[in-house]
């Protein structure tokens, strides 16, 4: 037996919070009958319904992807653009991807069909390190890394300190590889903060997300997380949410 917000959110129709006020506003029923309380459990052969329609419950799956560049990090594109969910046509659950990753960005994104666990891992209060490395055009100099490192202004606001290493530096080209670590997730946020000190990105991957990596795969290819990885990422994520209430 489950809370039925619980089964609402992991069927990717509303967040955890969300589903509680679908509940609250009338706009949920189980078995024919509207519930409006909270707290409700229900089996697995109840039938669940929002705004009329019949939520599809689903077991939940977890998926890592090494996205190449030139992929929405969406279900769908109306350009007609290739998207992450491509790589899974033969998944017959309906997966989503967690966050976002540029079209021009590779690497590390995960995908789900659990909503409240998606809704959890991007919250901005439950700090899951990102690792980025990126190219970029000009060798930054030291004082203006140390810049990115304590948190720079860009026009959303200044970015919490991130963790930045210079991995290599060609003279000659006029191109640096860096090593960027955030917890952030803020549209096209590693590209802003170069652009902010002066560097165009020419090219970015993301390489860990939290204790995840890349290892094994090939732009493209994706693997199903553990059941181990899983309670990890929820134990980290419900961690750092706790720390953040304690301050």
């Amino acid at each position: 037996m489950e809370r039925l917000q619980k089964v609402i959110a992991r069927a990717g129709i509303a967040s955890r919070r969300k589903a509680e006020e679908l509940i609250k506003d009338g706009k949920v029923k189980l078995n024919g009958k509207t519930v409006t309380e909270l707290g409700v459990k229900v089996s697995p052969s109840d039938r669940v319904e929002v705004n009329e329609i019949p939520i599809e419950r689903e077991e939940p799956v977890y998926f890592l992807l090494y996205k190449p560049r030139g992929v929405i990090s969406s279900v769908s594109d109306d350009k007609g653009r290739k998207v992450v969910t491509d790589f899974f046509a033969e998944l017959k659950e309906r997966i989503f991807p967690i966050g976002r990753l540029d079209y021009n960005t590779s690497g590390l994104i995960l995908l789900t069909n659990d909503g409240e666990f998606a809704n959890l891992l991007m919250h901005p209060r439950n700090k899951i390190e990102k690792v980025y490395v990126a190219k970029v055009k000009g060798v930054p100099l030291k004082e203006n890394l140390k810049k990115l490192a304590k948190g720079i202004h860009l026009e959303d606001g200044k970015t919490a300190p991130a963790k930045v290493k210079m991995l290599s530096m060609d003279k000659k080209k006029q191109t640096a590889i860096v090593e960027i670590s955030i917890h952030e997730g803020r549209n096209r946020q590693v590209r802003r903060m170069f652009e902010a000190i002066g560097h165009e990105v020419l090219k970015l991957k993301r390489e860990r997300y939290g204790f995840l990596t890349l290892n094994g795969l090939k732009a493209g290819e994706a693997r199903e997380l553990t059941p181990h990885e899983v309670k990890q990422l929820r134990a980290s994520a419900l961690e750092s949410e706790k720390n953040n209430h304690r301050l």
